[in-house]
C-alpha cells in the first residue's frame, strides 16, 4: 500500500465508523485487518443483524455488504437499507464475489454507490471507502449548511413578521406587548384543541400580524376614547383590508395563514361579525382562536383610554358572547386555560404607561 491510496490514521475517538455485513468469518477478518488502522469496524454476520446496527442510535457511515448470504440477501438488505429514511442515505458498497455486469447493474439500481470483487486488493477497498465517505460527508455538510441558512432565513421572516405586528400594535398600545401575550393565547388554545405543536407554533408566529392594518387607521379613529360614529366605525373596519393588503398573497405557510388571520378575526359566531359575515365553523378555526386570544388580552390590560378589567368581569362576557361572538367549544377550553393564561400575562407585563 502507498501513500497516496492510505488514509491517514486518525485518533480513535475521532475514527469514522464502518460496517462489514459478511457470513463468512474469514472475509470479515480480512476486511477487518484492512480496515481497523484507519476506521472503527463493526462486522454483522447476516443482514437482519446488519439492518438492526444501521437504524441503531450510532449508524456506520459506510456499509461494505456481501450479497450471497443465508437469509436476506445483500441485495435485500440494499432495499431495505434504501426505504427508510434513516438509513437511505448511508453509502454502501457491495463487496462480492458476484462479479458479472449484470450483477453490478443490479447493485447500482438498488442503490450502491460501488462495487468491489473479491477476493480484495487493499489499496483498492482503501481507495474507494475514503472517496464515498468524503463524498458522503461533503454531501452532509451542504445540507447542513442549506439547512442552517434556511433556518436563518426562517428566523429572519419570523422577526420582520413579529417587528411589523409590533409596530402596528404601538398604534394603540405604547408597549407592543398585546401582540406577544395574545399569540401565546393563541397557542396555549390551539394546542388545547388538539393542534401539532408544529402547527400550534405556526399560529403563534403568525398571530402577531393580526392587526397589521392598523397601520393605515388614522390615530384619531383609533384612539377616540369614546364611542365611534358610523362613519368613524365604517374608517376602522378597513384595517382588516388594508392588513389582508398588506400580507398579499405569498407561498409563505406562515405568510397565508397570517392573511386568514388578519381576515377572520373579526368575525362572529353568529355570523353579526365582519368583513364577510361567517358563520360557525365557516370561520378558519385560527381565527376563531385569534379571535379570543385578542379580546381576552385587550380587555385584561389597560390602555390610556380605558383601564383593565377585573378577570370575573371578562370571563363573564366570555360566558355571555359564548355562542354569539366566540366558538362555544373555545370558550370552554379558553377558561380552563386562564392559569396559564394569567402566567403569560405575569411573564410579559407591560411598561407603565403614560
Amino acid at each position: 500500500m502507498n501513500a497516496t491510496t492510505d488514509p491517514t490514521p486518525a485518533k480513535s475517538d475521532d475514527r469514522q465508523t464502518l460496517l462489514v455485513v459478511d457470513d463468512t468469518p474469514d472475509n470479515i477478518d480480512v476486511l477487518g485487518g484492512i480496515l481497523r488502522p484507519y476506521y472503527k469496524v463493526k462486522v454483522a454476520i447476516n443482514g437482519e443483524k446488519a439492518l438492526a446496527l444501521a437504524k441503531s442510535a450510532t449508524p456506520p457511515d459506510l456499509i461494505l455488504l456481501d450479497i450471497m448470504m443465508p437469509g436476506m440477501s445483500g441485495y435485500e438488505v440494499c432495499a431495505e437499507l434504501k426505504a427508510h429514511l434513516s438509513t437511505r442515505r448511508i453509502p454502501v458498497i457491495f463487496c462480492t464475489a458476484m462479479g458479472e455486469v449484470e450483477d453490478e447493474r443490479k447493485g447500482f439500481d438498488l442503490g450502491c454507490v460501488d462495487y468491489i470483487t473479491k477476493p480484495v486488493s487493499a489499496p483498492l477497498v482503501l481507495a474507494r471507502v475514503r472517496t464515498h465517505l468524503t463524498l458522503y460527508q461533503t454531501e452532509r455538510e451542504l445540507e447542513r449548511q442549506v439547512a442552517e441558512r434556511t433556518a436563518e432565513l426562517g428566523d429572519t421572516r419570523l422577526e420582520i413578521i413579529r417587528c411589523l405586528g409590533k409596530a402596528a400594535e404601538f398604534k394603540d398600545d405604547q408597549t407592543g406587548q398585546h401582540v406577544v401575550r395574545m399569540s401565546h393565547f393563541a397557542r396555549l388554545l390551539g394546542k388545547a384543541c388538539g393542534m401539532t405543536d408544529a402547527d400550534a407554533d405556526l399560529l403563534m408566529s403568525a398571530a402577531p400580524m393580526h392587526d397589521v392594518g392598523k397601520i393605515g387607521i388614522p390615530d384619531s379613529v383609533l384612539k377616540k376614547p369614546g364611542k365611534f360614529e358610523p362613519e368613524e366605525w365604517a374608517q376602522m373596519q378597513r384595517h382588516v383590508d388594508f392588513g389582508v393588503d398588506i400580507l398579499g398573497t405569498h407561498g409563505s405557510e406562515l405568510l397565508r395563514l397570517a392573511r386568514s388571520i388578519a381576515l377572520t378575526h373579526h368575525e362572529k359566531w353568529d355570523g353579526s361579525g365582519y368583513p364577510q359575515g361567517l358563520s360557525g365553523e365557516q370561520i378558519p378555526l385560527a381565527g376563531r382562536i385569534v379571535a379570543i386570544a385578542d379580546v381576552f388580552d385587550a380587555l385584561t390590560s389597560a390602555r390610556p383610554y380605558k383601564p383593565a378589567w377585573p378577570l370575573d368581569k371578562v370571563l363573564a362576557l366570555f360566558q355571555e358572547q359564548r355562542g354569539r361572538h366566540f366558538d362555544p367549544r373555545l370558550v370552554d377550553l379558553m377558561i380552563g386555560l386562564v392559569p396559564q393564561f394569567l402566567e403569560v400575562r405575569q411573564r410579559f407585563t407591560d411598561a407603565a404607561l403614560p
